[in-house]
């Protein structure tokens, strides 16, 4: 497969209709359509099902848009790096990780760099702990962001100096809002939603003390703007970490941590005999300088 053929192949996937795609790519549509028709033979399958207005991908279809996107992806990454210019040192930074208060302390660093070097460019993935952690093995991020537990065997990383606080999202109005704290037993038979990978970290499930099959989870997220929206209109309760909501009383939503207090540490991490761009290696370079040295 040749990197040009993926690039039209995720143009029709986006535009859903050939002629469009062809347009975008300033190339002729019977053009576009035989290319198409020789990957399809080259891989031995159907990726779309023509329509007489658009077309839609087939479940292989799908399975090659994700992959296709990620190697190109990877190979403008590569490109981008090759492309720096000697003398003025520029280019891409990727970094991948979820919502947590520790962007700020990344946001520090990124801006003392800055100011040292102006066209270096950072790019943020959003994504939970496995998300974060398959874009890092692939390549696609030069650095991941960790909340909470991880297996940090394979990477080198650096533990920055705060912590999260998990707890409980609602309503001004709800019950628990009067509580200080919100204790196990506060939650059971609770309308609950919740990060993907906030019960799956022994820390929380621990901190229990009983299953979680016994929690009414109606729903999980891996950003938390969206449920502070379901929040407010009254679903249910979030359990998330203390920071990311917006909490003022006109947002009529609040924050109660779990006690005994639950924290979660903060890790940015990269792979071991990682070979970096220049930006990316005076950025770890910050990071070491701003946080200490990498721990193996």
């Amino acid at each position: 497969m040749e990197l040009r053929v993926l690039r039209y192949f995720l143009a029709v996937a986006r535009e859903e209709n050939i002629t469009a795609a062809a347009n975008i790519l300033h190339i002729t549509q019977p053009t576009l359509s035989k290319q198409l028709k020789d990957l399809e033979e080259e891989l031995g399958t159907t990726l779309f099902l023509r329509g007489k207005r658009k077309i839609t991908l087939t479940e292989d279809g799908m399975f090659l848009r994700k992959h296709a996107q990620e190697i190109v992806t990877l190979a403008d990454k590569t490109e981008s790096a090759f492309r720096e210019k000697k003398d003025i040192i520029g280019g891409d930074i990727y970094i991948g990780g979820g919502e947590t208060i520790a962007v700020r302390y990344i946001a520090k660093a990124i801006k003392h760099l800055l100011q040292l070097y102006p066209n270096i460019r950072y790019h943020f993935i959003s994504g939970d702990g496995d998300d974060t952690a398959e874009k890092l093995d692939k390549g696609l991020i030069d650095f991941g962001l960790f909340v909470g537990l991880i297996d940090l065997k394979k990477y080198d990383h650096i533990i920055l100096p705060a912590t999260d606080t998990w707890g409980l999202l609602m309503r001004i109005d709800h019950p628990l809002a009067a509580h200080q704290n919100i204790a196990p037993h506060d939650l059971k038979e609770l309308p609950l939603l919740h990060s993907r990978q906030a019960f799956s970290q022994n820390e929380l499930s621990g901190w229990l003390g009983y299953s979680t099959d016994e929690l009414h989870i109606i729903g999980t997220h891996n950003l938390v703007y969206n449920e502070t929206l379901m929040v407010k209109e009254g679903i249910g309760c979030a359990v998330t970490l203390d920071g990311l909501a917006n909490t003022s009383k006109e947002n009529e939503l609040c924050f109660r941590p779990f006690a005994p207090k639950i924290t979660a540490r903060l890790v940015i991490a990269w792979k071991k005999y990682q070979v970096f761009s220049k930006p990316a290696e005076l950025f770890l370079k910050q990071l070491q300088e701003t946080f200490g040295t990498e721990t193996s």
